[in-house]
């Protein structure tokens, strides 16, 4: 079969905008070059020269000779008008903007069908591992039962450096900031929504289930605390924030983002650093296990080139699950065993949301609550007392 040759328009030269330029660069028998580059900073220095470059993005999609829009920038919004521009103009689009994807699932599905043009972003979930495309053809025909793992490289690397390091929270945070591991605004990492972006994405594919951000339960690593990681060392476990998916018995999907405690009989009990890991189960093929660096330009940067290379050969999502009309599962049917950090003035309080109590520790200031309570009963403490407790899962 014959390649397609790309002319790309390339929106945005951060760490991987300028990662996928060099990997183009080592990649000659790939028929594809970047023939303009659109950034905002008219400041900024480049390290290439200043002609490969233009502050108008007309210059890009008014170009009939460039054929497929790469957009690798951080603000989701102006992400979305530039896809949506170029889908219109008939441009195949590759992206790495997982919130902007999570947030217009449905009109992206729309304007591809409508314009025939096709939308890949493998970059957008897990960085080096192919998940996206191994959903879409491995899984076909095969009955998938559950997909969860470590979709956060950046708060991968902030648990391993806060866990085996023994960095303070806010020193790994800087950190991983430092090594340009994490989001512009931090809490999008580190508040579990990027690993809820991610997962709602894998969902789409995984069971054909289009969720919107907010039906998505998700709480992140930030408000972790001494107590949660000693319980972790002293117990053989480490804390791993996982984005979670299963089909449950009557057809629906439970779905979350919770950081938890693993044990050493977990494969992901060994992803650390900026690593992802995905475990799927499914009914014929029982456990298979995926993993690969999460955060970096370079991982990121091979995944947008891996679907620039499937451009190529004119490739397209198929989407075939989508007809499966599954739904999520209601809050009041999901089972949930936790660790609950809490402040002891509001210990009694918080119990009676337990269906079930295994264990409990306080001291003068603190303590927790290890037990079993249902989704929608988490997610009103975490409502009304956001200040005064943390969470990990515990049923792992």
């Amino acid at each position: 079969m014959s390649r397609k040759k790309l002319t790309l328009g390339l929106f945005g030269f951060g760490c991987v905008g300028y990662g996928l330029y060099e990997v183009l660069e080592k990649t000659p028998g790939l028929k594809t070059n970047i023939k303009r580059i659109c950034v905002k900073n008219h400041d900024k220095p480049r390290p290439i020269p200043m002609h490969h470059f233009t502050f108008d993005g007309n210059d890009i999609l008014e170009d009939e000779e460039i054929n497929t829009v790469v957009e690798l920038i951080d603000d989701a919004d102006a992400a979305f008008e530039i896809v949506k521009a170029a889908l219109k103009r008939g441009k195949a689009v590759v992206t790495a903007n997982k919130k902007m994807i999570a947030e217009h699932f449905t009109e992206l599905l729309a304007l591809q069908k409508q314009y025939n043009v096709p939308l890949l972003y493998e970059a957008a979930c897990c960085a080096s591992i192919p998940i996206i495309r191994n959903l879409e053809e491995y899984y076909d025909n095969d009955l998938l039962e559950s997909i969860e793992g470590i979709v956060n490289g950046s708060t991968n690397y902030i648990l391993t450096k806060t866990l085996d390091d023994k960095l303070t929270y806010e020193e790994a945070v800087l950190d991983a900031k430092e090594k340009g591991y994490v989001e512009t605004n931090p809490i999008l990492d580190t508040g579990g929504f990027d690993a809820k972006y991610k997962l709602l994405i894998l969902i789409a594919h995984a069971f054909g289930i289009v969720a919107k951000p907010d039906e998505i339960f998700n709480i992140g690593i930030d408000k972790l605390g001494e107590l949660e990681f000693n319980h972790a060392t002293e117990k053989g476990l480490k804390i791993k924030l996982i984005a979670y998916a299963e089909k449950v018995a009557d057809g629906k999907i439970k779905a979350f983002v919770l950081p938890t405690f693993i044990p050493k009989s977990n494969k992901l009990y060994d992803v650390d650093d900026v690593f992802n890991g995905v475990k799927t189960k499914s009914y014929f093929s029982d456990t298979q296990f995926f993993v690969g660096k999460g955060a970096g330009a370079y991982p990121t940067a091979s995944a947008v080139l891996s679907d620039i290379s499937a451009l190529t050969y004119e490739y397209r999502y198929e989407y075939k699950k989508l007809s499966l009309n599954e739904k999520l599962e209601s809050d009041d049917q999901i089972m949930i065993k936790i660790l609950l950090r809490h402040d002891i003035v509001h210990e009694s309080e918080l119990k009676n949301y337990f269906v079930e109590i295994f264990e409990s520790y306080r001291n003068q200031k603190s303590g927790y609550i290890i037990g079993t309570l249902t989704l929608k009963d988490l997610k009103r403490i975490t409502k009304h007392y956001e200040a005064a407790t943390s969470v990990v899962r515990c049923d792992c």
